[in-house]
């Protein structure tokens, strides 16, 4: 399967696009291959693209002034990843995305969106239909921080992103769920002891 036909496959969980809207959404897709620890976006920077992730995985994340990471978002095959904020609002960025491993993207600008949304009603509904479950995720997981310890945070995680445990640095997911590497390390035995 071509990464254009993932795209295709992904908007298809609404109905199958057209050959119209398939010529359209190819026009304006521009492929990247990326390397590991490779930027598409970095603070200070207006975010300029809809980012599709046809292989690999990334992640955006913030510093802060103690020179900490704190992780927002992992995105792997088939999702998308953007700096909504700042590409709406054509504002810099407080984020860096960057790839976690070497990485295919299908990006398209935010102009070329634009028109695509004004052109086709399948593409205004289908970033519609992933912005409000990006905005649910989002809800679910302000919840589970402020209401999870970091042990039940890992386990949550770990059941909902078994392909993550494996794929990324414990130091990235730590920094995702708000603890330190050690602490997970120590919530990281503790599981598996209770598995086995």
């Amino acid at each position: 399967m071509t990464h254009l036909e993932q795209l295709y496959r992904a908007f298809g969980f609404l109905r199958r696009l057209t050959d119209e809207e398939r010529t359209a959404l190819e026009a304006v897709v521009k492929t990247r291959t990326l390397r590991r620890r490779q930027y598409i976006l970095q603070a200070g920077d207006v975010c300029r693209h809809y980012t599709f992730v046809a292989e690999g995985c990334l992640r955006m994340y913030q510093t802060d002034e103690q020179g900490r990471e704190h992780c927002v978002l992992f995105a792997v095959e088939e999702e998308w990843i953007t700096d909504i904020g700042s590409m709406h609002n054509r504002k810099p960025s407080h984020f860096h995305i960057e790839a976690v491993e070497p990485a295919t993207v299908l990006q398209i600008a935010r102009e070329d969106l634009w028109q695509l949304w004004n052109r086709f009603h399948v593409f205004d509904r289908y970033f519609r239909v992933i912005t409000e479950d990006a905005y649910s995720s989002l809800q679910q997981r302000l919840v589970m921080t402020h209401s999870l310890n970091g042990a039940e945070r890992y386990r949550l995680f770990a059941e909902a992103y078994p392909q993550l445990v494996r794929r990324l640095p414990a130091t990235q997911i730590a920094s995702y769920l708000g603890i330190t590497p050690e602490f997970l390390s120590k919530i990281k035995s503790d599981f598996l002891r209770r598995k086995s």
